[in-house]
């Protein structure tokens, strides 16, 4: 009678433990965990190319600062230059030299201003690609953070619910020899569903389904405890 009660007790702790089974199961596989997933990649995506076109802007905003000074200096030594050569007072060898002088300064003037204007288009380029980027990552962030906070909810209930059978699983144990547990818990292990335990009814495991012969069910229930043929489930009479 002792054992048939520990057996009894078995089978609710494998109800008990195939419940938090599934509640594990339903926590991980949580539909919105795809979207949630599918968001943060997104966002992940949106930061880094975002950062690499703030990057790209620095070094467009650095080298048109540069590209603009080098301008200044070229403008005025061009100008000081045509001064020297329209100020007269030079001897003509000295002034053709000036004169080419100021015409390879001009062609350089001339190329630098077309490199300004090329930076500066690069850099509002950059700066509207930059703005919508800002706009995609915040866009993006809000989607991430709201999958975040439904799985967080969702987590909660499931959470109360195996909170609650842990404390039914932390009842029903004592009652069960620890060598029956040892062998539930070493059978559990050993299954992919996890059930070690089936009640006997009709003819048919309650672990595997399988029915059983007369002469089966007499060689399952020499053992201690008593054993599936078919799947060595723990089987409840």
């Amino acid at each position: 009678m002792e054992e048939l009660n520990s057996l009894a007790d078995l089978l609710d702790l494998q109800a008990v433990d195939s419940e938090i089974d599934r509640l594990l199961h339903e926590r991980t596989s949580l539909p919105v965990l795809t979207e949630y997933r599918r968001s943060h990649t997104r966002a992940t995506a949106l930061i880094a190319e975002r950062d690499k076109v703030a990057a790209e802007l620095r070094q467009t905003e650095l080298a048109l600062d540069k590209t603009s000074g080098e301008l200044d200096l070229a403008e005025r030594k061009l100008a000081a230059e045509q001064n020297r050569l329209y100020a007269g007072g030079i001897s003509a060898r000295d002034a053709d030299y000036l004169r080419r002088e100021v015409e390879m300064l001009d062609r350089k003037k001339s190329e630098m201003e077309e490199e300004v204007l090329a930076l500066m288009e690069q850099r509002e380029e950059l700066q509207t690609r930059l703005a919508q980027l800002e706009t995609d990552v915040t866009t993006a962030s809000a989607d991430k953070a709201g999958f975040e906070a439904t799985i967080t909810e969702a987590w909660k209930g499931i959470d109360v619910e195996i909170a609650r059978k842990e404390r039914r699983k932390a009842d029903i144990v004592p009652a069960i020899p620890a060598p029956l547990i040892a062998l539930y818990e070493t059978l559990r292990r050993q299954k992919d569903d996890g059930v070690a335990v089936g009640r006997l009814a009709e003819d048919t495991c309650g672990a595997c389904h399988l029915r059983l012969t007369q002469a089966e069910q007499f060689e399952a229930k020499r053992s201690h405890p008593p054993r599936c043929i078919h799947c060595s489930a723990i089987l409840v009479p």
